[in-house]
């Protein structure tokens, strides 16, 4: 699993331009949450998908401001952690706390196969 980091609102155009070529995974974790530790966890220790699918990690205490726009920009309501499978500029599929897992993803992937 190679995470590729959300750190700039300038990033988040990058994503919804990259989303129109293939679905990606945005990741809105907080280092201080215990959940957020384990679905993070639990996401590389079960990544079983195709590495060609992107996985923007986005620490959303050290920069709130981008979180904040990505809940904007996606009109996705902020949790954490939370997952968003953004297709075509358009999330396409959301979960937070113990829906974040890597079997969320496949079935979301699935259905829009």
């Amino acid at each position: 699993m190679n995470w590729k980091v959300l750190d700039t609102i300038e990033g988040i155009d990058q994503v919804i331009e990259e989303s129109g070529n293939k679905p990606l995974v945005i990741y809105k974790h907080s280092t201080t949450c215990g959940v957020s530790a384990m679905a993070k966890m639990r996401l590389e220790r079960n990544w079983d998908l195709d590495e060609d699918l992107d996985v923007y990690y986005l620490d959303l205490l050290s920069h709130r401001d981008v979180s904040n726009k990505v809940a904007e920009t996606f009109q996705v309501r902020h949790e954490s952690p939370q997952i968003l499978l953004v297709k075509d500029g358009t999330v396409i599929f959301h979960t937070s706390h113990l829906g974040v897992s890597v079997d969320a993803i496949k079935d979301a992937l699935s259905e829009v196969a």
